[in-house]
């Protein structure tokens, strides 16, 4: 048995050398992250922003919580494999005399992908940052919804 054969019918165009290759590039950013983010005692926090998944006969939205973040700050790309969203959360350390006894700021860079389904109308996907909130919105191509139906359930 080959792994293509348990892999989902909609995911059948994703090269899986590649997959594992992103999947390599972000065990070895983690563990580079570990290793440096405890030097001299310091933490590095993890950011892990909050994403929606909606979908609806014609599109499909996906919103992402980024606050503290800025439009400059986020990068969206759509290929094979799904919508990508990245970016960073810097941190910004406040000088102050006291003493601080608890930081709970997460910083960090960040990376998302969700798998979508290969029948969307790549030229219409819009991409919008209001208040902290990342919201893209892909439609489906003509072709996608039209193939929707709706099946009945009928009860026993």
């Amino acid at each position: 048995m080959d792994v293509r054969d348990i892999v989902p019918k909609r995911w059948a165009h994703w090269d899986l050398d590649s997959a594992i290759g992103g999947f390599e590039r972000d065990l070895n950013r983690i563990f580079r992250e570990l290793r440096h983010g405890f030097e001299g005692g310091r933490h590095l926090a993890e950011f892990n922003p909050k994403v929606n998944v909606t979908e609806n006969e014609k599109a499909i939205s996906v919103t992402a919580e980024l606050p503290g973040l800025d439009e400059k700050d986020v990068k969206v790309t759509l290929n094979d494999y799904g919508l990508s969203i990245r970016g960073e959360k810097k941190w910004e350390k406040e000088e102050k005399n006291n003493d601080q006894h608890l930081i709970e700021r997460s910083y960090g860079e960040f990376s998302r992908v969700i798998a979508l389904p290969k029948e969307v109308d790549r030229e219409k996907i819009q991409a919008n940052f209001k208040k902290g909130v990342l919201t893209v919105v892909i439609p489906k191509s003509e072709k996608a919804q039209a193939s929707a139906k709706e099946i009945p359930v009928k009860g026993e």
